[in-house]
């Protein structure tokens, strides 16, 4: 191989290298006020940003939930219990010696139908104070690679109504053979689908807490 040639593969590979930050920041996400955005920015900005390298796709995603704080972040903190509100696990399996600590791993048994089987998924942050809470898959039979994910939740509280604003973004690799739109496509499809049944279920027990509620709008 003579120089000219390893010249154009290191520019091709410093290209491939070369990493793009998201504009989660800058955008908001459907479903939301630009007013309800806008005092999110400082969290988005924190826990929902991504250096992106080419390969990689990344999304965040926004749910409104009619209810207060505390049935939502009980219900998305349970790093054990993901199928609770996550449409697509069968079953979720935990160590003896699981503690809910970050480091803790997941077993997850992914419905039929999907292009998985199984996904190893390890907690990453769990920040009962901030509302914030995420894990990577670090194995498993499915096509997510390098998958990491990152869900927040931010309660409203204005002219006596009191609501949740849940939080979801994540960065994945795009698997051979797919194009970028291809993967987010499908990932921002799973992702909303887990917000939606997140809503109906935490609206229910607060629902149930509470009475006709003060919630709702």
């Amino acid at each position: 191989m003579d120089k000219e040639e390893n010249q154009q593969e290191e520019e091709a590979a410093a290209e491939e290298s070369q990493e793009i930050s998201t504009t989660h920041h800058l955008l908001v996400p459907a479903g939301l006020t630009q007013d309800e955005f806008d005092s999110l920015k400082p969290m988005v900005t924190e826990f929902h940003s991504y250096q992106v390298n080419s390969g990689q796709c990344a999304s965040l995603l926004a749910q409104r939930i009619q209810a207060p704080l505390q049935p939502v972040w009980s219900t998305v903190r349970r790093f054990d219990k993901p199928q609770t509100y996550k449409h697509f696990i069968k079953s979720c399996g935990v160590r003896e010696d699981f503690r809910m600590t970050v480091g803790d791993t997941r077993d997850v048994n992914v419905i039929s139908g999907l292009p998985a089987a199984t996904s190893s998924e390890r907690l990453d942050i769990l920040d009962d104070d901030q509302h914030v809470t995420g894990f990577s898959i670090i194995g498993g039979e499915h096509r997510l690679k390098n998958y990491r994910s990152v869900t927040t939740a931010h309660e409203f509280d204005r002219d006596g109504r009191i609501w949740t604003v849940v939080l979801e973004s994540y960065i994945v690799d795009v698997p051979e053979g797919n194009t970028e739109e291809d993967t987010r496509l499908f990932a921002d499809t799973v992702v909303r689908l887990n917000l939606q049944k997140l809503a109906s279920v935490t609206e229910a027990v607060s629902r149930d807490q509470h009475g006709s509620s003060p919630f709702s709008s």
